[in-house]
């Protein structure tokens, strides 16, 4: 009896914050920190990949190799996104290590800019599933992956893609940690989105000024949402 009447609380508690989000406060909130500003946040992640990262591709690149890049780029730029991908592809079938898995997060990157999710979500799990991949693309890939896969996969698929971001507990850990809060928001578990908003902010020097500020807004948020239970 206890813990249906638990459950119950914790339905009434999500439909009142569903009612709470329909005020103009946290319509506000959430057009600011919400899920689609999170995905918009991690779109940009590929330009942020790790300085070694960037170092090594560029010491070990070839000029042919650079060029062809380059041309596939601007191809994207231009809106000519079939020609862009199949040099993309091109590079990625005559190369291996990093020059490949550049190709391949750029096509992802191309389906993005056509709204084709479904196919820019297979290359992005081809790029985490390659063991060959470079470790911080391979991050950045996972991370734009779930962003992607956050609202309607199963929970436990979202935990397991987190998992080894979350545990390897580097620069990418907190923003693991902020989209399985997201993931807990979703299933309605308001308690775990919390501690996971307090582990982030309890992460002290490693924690970004803006994503500090989001966490701080989301546990207030939740704070106030269980007062009005």
């Amino acid at each position: 009896m206890a813990k249906q009447n638990s459950n119950e609380q914790d339905d009434i508690l999500f439909q009142e914050i569903n009612e709470e989000l329909q005020k103009e406060k946290l319509m506000n909130f959430w057009k600011k920190y919400g899920l689609f500003a999170l995905i918009l946040v991690v779109v940009s992640l590929t330009l942020a990949v790790s300085y070694e990262s960037i170092v090594a591709w560029k010491n070990k690149r070839a000029q042919t190799w650079s060029d062809a890049y380059a041309y596939a780029f601007n191809l994207q730029v231009q809106g000519d996104y079939d020609k862009s991908i199949e040099v993309f592809q091109k590079m990625a079938e005559q190369n291996d290590g990093i020059y490949r898995d550049f190709a391949m997060l750029q096509i992802a990157n191309i389906y993005l800019d056509q709204n084709k999710i479904d196919e820019a979500v297979k290359v992005l799990e081809s790029i985490t599933q390659n063991e060959k991949t470079n470790p911080n693309l391979k991050k950045a890939a996972l991370v734009k992956l779930v962003s992607y896969k956050i609202e309607n996969a199963p929970a436990d698929e979202i935990d397991n893609l987190l998992k080894p971001l979350i545990e390897e507990n580097d620069s990418w850990t907190n923003i693991a940690l902020e989209l399985k809060a997201m993931l807990a928001i979703r299933e309605h578990n308001l308690g775990e989105a919390k501690a996971l908003y307090s582990q982030i902010l309890a992460s002290g020097a490693k924690l970004q000024d803006g994503m500090k500020a989001r966490a701080q807004d989301m546990l207030a948020v939740l704070s106030e949402a269980e007062t009005q239970q």
